[in-house]
């Protein structure tokens, strides 16, 4: 008899999967991971010591440990669970979740069929769609066309979050082009790496396109700007608090007028590429095992470099 453990990629997401009545428990993963630093351990206390700070420090957000593991303790060997499916988007901000998870089902022994129900890419459709934006018809689909994991798919999430955890993200470029049954991952590590600072004019490339928005978009306001940046972010996934973060960073950028938002000279000078502003924009986020300011993404080389400062 089958017995499957659905480990669902938030709480909205999880409520439409128990409207659906799907069959089996239910896990809510409601992480941050694509965000602030990282150990290898998931399973343990320094992951969620670490998580907790940076959640407070950078978001104001405290941490529930408890409903944590509580949900976390439906996921052990002697569940009695014959397979795990897991629910995940296209974006970067799911895949780390799902990097995550993978590596925990790992870390705890749990030898079980993995599947994975993905949205990115809809037949007739232009833009790409998350789980939550699926008609039912079309979930209870994806459901059915879920992907077993391979144990190369299992393998290379276990070897991503190694490397996302350590202290060299260039080593994550080989995995850009390898062939896996993560549909979206070449693009989501293409975009962790232009998180950084770019070598050029010192804005990742989120920071850019808010800048470019501004430029060529009529915006009347930071909550009209926030919807464009919601809406033209692609593979990143970010929600509506982590992108007015970088928004306020901006903000030397351009200024506010009576009925639009202007770039002013910075503002300009850093979409022409005549100056680097990273240290002026000055943010100290870290993603793994790195801070983002101790590198820079070189489009010629295509790689990571370091920073002046930081180059021995």
């Amino acid at each position: 008899m089958v017995k499957q453990l659905h480990i669902s990629k938030g709480q909205n997401l999880t409520n439409f999967l128990l409207e659906l009545e799907i069959k089996g428990d239910l896990i809510t993963w409601d992480g941050l991971i694509c965000e602030g630093p990282t150990v290898a351990g998931i399973d343990s206390d320094e992951f969620i010591e670490t998580r907790k700070q940076f959640l407070r420090e950078f978001y104001n957000i405290e941490f529930d440990e408890i409903e944590f593991k509580r949900e976390l303790s439906k996921l052990n060997k002697n569940s009695g669970y014959t397979e795990i499916v897991l629910w995940f988007e296209y974006e970067l901000f799911c895949h780390m979740n799902l990097i995550a998870v993978i590596n925990l089902i790992h870390q705890r022994e749990i030898d079980l069929p993995i599947y994975l129900v993905c949205s990115g890419r809809i037949e007739g459709e232009k833009d790409l769609k998350g789980l939550n934006e699926l008609s039912k018809k079309q979930l209870m689909q994806h459901y059915k066309d879920k992907v077993r994991l391979q144990a190369s798919d299992l393998d290379l999430a276990i070897s991503l979050w190694r490397t996302y955890c350590g202290k060299d993200h260039n080593l994550l470029i080989p995995y850009i082009t390898q062939k896996s049954s993560f549909k979206y991952m070449t693009n989501c590590l293409k975009a962790h790496l232009k998180r950084f600072p770019d070598s050029k004019s010192g804005l990742d490339v989120i920071e850019h396109n808010i800048l470019k928005i501004i430029k060529e978009k009529h915006v009347n306001s930071l909550h009209h700007l926030l919807g464009y940046s919601i809406y033209y972010q692609g593979y990143y996934g970010y929600s509506d608090f982590q992108l007015k973060r970088k928004i306020k960073n901006l903000e030397i950028f351009f200024d506010k007028m009576e009925d639009k938002l202007e770039l002013n000279r910075k503002g300009h000078e850093a979409l022409l590429q005549v100056h680097n502003y990273a240290s002026e924009i000055n943010n100290h986020m870290v993603y793994g095992g790195i801070e983002r300011l101790d590198y820079q993404f070189n489009v010629e080389k295509n790689k990571l470099i370091k920073t002046a400062l930081n180059a021995n």
